[in-house]
């Protein structure tokens, strides 16, 4: 299941890459015109200034000649004519050819700008898709295995057979499915009756009726609800950060039953989501930090691996779902809020991706 989620995560858009490349492309061969251009009319005009000091010379030259030199001082002066409007023209378009490429290469930056700003709203929306696509698999196992006749059978007798029982058939699942910490079967005053892990986590008679995800889970109205928790350390899993996902066990395992139980799953959140925002396929020059954010903008992953759940970014959405800006360092922001997926509505997440380079 990981190798998938890592593969899809290096999926993304290479053509920005290209984009980017052939904006530079352009950007320098209009900046090696414009320069070639500028040199050429400056050397027109120091011909004309050359020019221009000849007829001077030839002008004096005809005065001293006095009467024999009258004709050759109209063509002086003609030549000095030419000569200055041969530099007016120059001027102009040395002027005209200087605005005009800058104009070309302001247009190009900001096409080049807007190219990269695209491409990393598409890279956020695609990290943070690919989480959510993971985590509306965890809203169905733990709907399913919240209707296993062992857990049922457990929450409605928990006797220490039964304990026995269902503790087997959660390790059986937790050998299945690598993604998952522990699972937990809670009373419905919030006692832990039965883990997959016991040799690794002693929280059988353990109290979580003070957690947010039992609380809300105390209020599911029928087997088709969950619990999706926001990301946590959690202590009775030695500070692991994880993602619980909770569902109502209801007698003899319908939708519509009676509750008589919880089931709540702990999905090993940081190598997840770490394989997510470091498989983001970005170019080196980019110099770019993925992150994932919750919905009060905290850092939940990060490919730097800086600031998980204690750092918050001051995300600049201007009621935007998803968009681009440059923050006070000067670095290039790409952000999406998510989708969603299938059932899944997602908890208000952010893909983001901030960019120091060129």
């Amino acid at each position: 299941m990981i190798g998938a989620t890592t593969r899809a995560a290096k999926l993304g858009p290479e053509s920005g890459s290209d984009e980017s490349d052939v904006s530079t492309l352009v950007a320098r061969l209009t900046s090696e015109v414009n320069e070639i251009a500028c040199g050429k009319t400056k050397s027109i005009q120091k011909i004309t200034s050359q020019m221009k000091i000849l007829a001077l010379n030839a002008l004096i030259e005809s005065a001293r000649a006095g009467k024999q030199g009258a004709g050759f001082a109209i063509v002086a002066q003609e030549v000095r004519n030419v000569g200055a409007q041969i530099e007016e023209i120059a001027r102009d378009l040395e002027s005209q050819l200087t605005r005009r490429t800058g104009e070309l290469i302001h247009t190009i930056d900001t096409m080049s700008e807007r190219s990269r700003g695209d491409r990393l709203v598409d890279l956020s929306l695609n990290a943070v898709e690919l989480i959510d696509r993971n985590l509306y698999e965890r809203t169905c196992d733990v709907r399913w295995w919240a209707t296993d006749s062992a857990v049922v059978d457990c929450a409605a007798a928990p006797s220490p057979q039964a304990v026995a029982h269902v503790s087997e058939r959660l390790a059986v699942i937790l050998g299945a499915y690598t993604v998952y910490l522990d699972l937990w079967l809670c009373s419905l005053d919030g006692k832990v009756i039965a883990n997959g892990r016991p040799e690794r986590f002693d929280v059988v008679g353990s109290s979580v009726a003070g957690c947010a995800w039992f609380e809300q889970a105390r209020r599911l109205h029928s087997g088709d609800d969950y619990v999706a928790g926001d990301i946590e350390r959690m202590p009775q899993l030695g500070n692991a950060t994880v993602a619980t996902y909770c569902a109502s066990v209801r007698s003899q395992g319908r939708r519509d039953g009676a509750p008589i139980g919880i089931l709540a799953i702990h999905f090993d959140w940081e190598p997840q989501a770490r394989a997510i925002v470091e498989g983001v396929r970005l170019d080196p020059h980019d110099k770019a930090r993925v992150l994932l954010l919750d919905s009060n903008y905290r850092v939940i992953a990060a490919s730097d691996g800086q600031g998980l759940l204690e750092e918050r970014l001051a995300l600049r959405i201007s009621g935007q779902r998803r968009g681009t800006y440059r923050d006070s360092s000067g670095a290039l922001v790409g952000f999406h809020l998510t989708p969603g997926y299938e059932t899944y509505r997602g908890l208000g997440w952010y893909g983001a991706i901030i960019s120091r380079g060129q």
